[in-house]
């Protein structure tokens, strides 16, 4: 007999683990993700929380001394990846790449504790300081002026490499002529067609070099760097998980902390508001560095909205608005970037696609608003794609092909999770 979907995404999870962290997918990424660990948690927490909190654990292994948690922490150096630690020199142990990406852990963390027993209690408690000192290093230095809207300041941070959104920040950055040659080894794994391309691979790398010769001084690459926006994902995400943390601070009686969250999410509301745009009716990314111009489209990340906390009851009904008729044109929902738009493409990772983790998100955010058709259409959707094309990094959102890396976690752990959402409704 086959096995079935949960046994196979259980099997994922044990095949993509290194020994206390998980890679995303055997060769196309070999090193620990920053969300990437936090989403295997949660799969993970469906059969084995012992090894759900060491997934967070070792993630914060990789913490600077400023409090950022690294995007990649590289461990056992492998070659097949592009750019690897002799690219960032980061000069930490263990070596890592320089700057993050967005703060689920938080969120991970709260949901661990709120289902779990003393021993979640204990190991949240002992996590605690460093989520704080990371929360802290979002605010500090992502918004050094305090204005409640956090900058990103390379498309990698965002999580959400490619999308369209970054376009506007990504083509005023000039490459320059010492670059120096090198070779992708993404497009070794996936086909080019799905992956980004070569003009922005080298504006990516001129980021890089950016922070790497300024000796990753993030207060000067927020100010001084080639490129920073604000990015509806982060932003969201940030916002939920400082609430997330709101409510482990009063777990843990910890005063100082509460004070300093709440005066965060004071701030939070009027910051995501920047991000509104009447043109495109929906929460944008907005250039920081030139301007504030605003991208032009809706994404999966402007559908956190909800997710966050964000905007009016206007605003929010606009974006459900917007939510239905994109609904409405592709087979499966939601796609990173606007059908609707020019620069829409199905297959190409973040200019298209749909990813099931941000579908969890979405459909969190819009469950707690009362749009509970929308939140179960994204969560059957998520079903779908996995049971036609099985466990990939994301998936063509008219036809449902799978793309990108196959066998992937954070795919498998959202289905673990959704499983257990419909198997805890199921027995209510």
């Amino acid at each position: 007999m086959a096995p079935s979907l949960s046994e196979h995404a259980i099997a994922i999870l044990h095949a993509n683990d290194r020994g206390g962290y998980t890679v995303p997918t055997k060769g196309l990424y070999p090193y620990q993700w920053n969300w990437d660990s936090a989403f295997a948690a949660l799969g993970f927490a469906a059969f084995d929380r012992n090894r759900a909190w060491r997934e967070i654990e070792t993630l914060f292994e990789g913490q600077w001394d400023d409090g950022m948690v690294p995007h990649i922490i590289f461990r056992n150096h492998d070659p097949s990846y592009f750019p690897g630690p002799d690219v960032w020199q980061s000069d930490t142990v263990p070596q890592t790449s320089g700057h993050s990406q967005p703060p689920v852990a938080a969120t991970v963390m709260r949901w661990l504790v709120e289902t779990g027993d003393r021993d979640d209690d204990k190991r949240a408690h002992d996590l605690f300081e460093r989520l704080l000192a990371w929360h802290d290093w979002w605010h500090r230095y992502r918004d050094p002026d305090g204005t409640g809207l956090v900058g990103i300041v390379h498309p990698w941070e965002s999580g959400r490499d490619n999308c369209p959104d970054w376009d506007i920040g990504m083509n005023r950055i000039t490459v320059p002529d010492d670059l120096g040659e090198y070779h992708r080894r993404d497009t070794d794994w996936v086909d080019p067609s799905e992956r980004p391309t070569k003009i922005t691979y080298d504006r990516y790398l001129t980021i890089v070099k950016f922070g790497r010769e300024c000796g990753w001084d993030h207060e000067k690459i927020t100010r001084d760097g080639p490129f920073l926006m604000a990015d509806p994902c982060v932003q969201f995400v940030l916002m939920r998980a400082d609430r997330d943390l709101l409510k482990l601070a009063e777990r843990f009686e910890h005063g100082r902390a509460m004070k300093m969250i709440r005066e965060w999410i004071a701030r939070d509301f009027d910051g995501a508001q920047a991000m509104w745009s009447d043109e495109a009716r929906g929460f944008v990314a907005v250039d920081l560095r030139n301007g504030g111009y605003k991208s032009t489209a809706i994404t999966n990340a402007s559908m956190l909205a909800w997710y966050a906390g964000a905007g009016t009851r206007e605003q929010r009904d606009e974006m459900a608005d917007q939510a239905r008729a994109i609904f409405d044109i592709c087979q499966f929902a939601f796609p990173s970037w606007d059908p609707r738009h020019d620069s829409f493409e199905s297959r190409r990772y973040w200019r298209g696609p749909v990813w099931n983790m941000m579908n969890w998100m979405i459909a969190s955010g819009l469950d707690m608003n009362g749009h509970q058709d929308l939140a179960m259409r994204l969560r059957h959707d998520c079903r779908k794609l996995v049971a036609q094309s099985g466990f990939f990094e994301y998936f063509d959102p008219l036809t449902g092909e799978g793309l990108g890396g196959p066998e992937f976690t954070w795919t498998a752990a959202i289905h673990l999770a959704l499983e257990h959402e419909f198997g805890a409704a199921a027995a209510a």
